[in-house]
C-alpha cells in the first residue's frame, strides 16, 4: 500500500494540468491509486441514464480524480502551495508513549 503526502479535508493547490492554480479542499484520497479528488478541480462530464420511469437522462458535471503528485499542500501563512516536512514527537498518554506526526511548511515553519 502506498502513502500519500495529503489527506482528506486538506486544502491543496493544483500545480499542473488544465486546473493549474485551483485551490480547493480534498474530498477523497485513494492511496492505492495515488489519486485525490479536489473540490472545483478537474471538472468532468458524466452521462447518467434514467433508471426509473419519470427520471431524466442528463449530463452531470463532477470532479474527477487527479494524481496526488500534481497537488501541493496550501500554506495559509505563505499563501501558496508548499512542500512539507514531518516532525515526529512522542507524547506520553495513559502510561504509554504515543507517536505524533506534525506537518510543517518548509518555507515558514508554520504547522499545516
Amino acid at each position: 500500500m502506498e502513502k500519500l503526502h495529503i489527506k482528506k479535508d486538506d486544502t491543496v493547490v493544483v500545480i499542473s494540468g488544465d486546473s493549474k492554480g485551483v485551490k480547493g479542499k480534498v474530498i477523497a484520497a485513494s492511496p492505492e491509486e495515488g489519486k485525490v479528488i479536489v473540490e472545483g478541480a478537474n471538472i468532468v462530464s458524466k452521462h447518467t441514464k434514467a433508471r426509473r420511469q419519470g427520471d431524466k437522462s442528463q449530463i452531470v458535471k463532477t470532479e474527477g480524480a487527479i494524481y496526488a503528485s500534481k497537488v501541493q499542500l496550501y500554506c495559509p501563512k505563505c499563501n501558496k502551495g508548499v512542500r512539507v516536512k514531518h516532525v515526529i514527537s512522542y507524547v506520553e498518554k495513559d502510561g504509554k508513549n504515543k507517536k505524533v506526526v506534525t506537518r510543517l511548511c518548509t518555507k515558514c515553519g508554520a504547522e499545516i
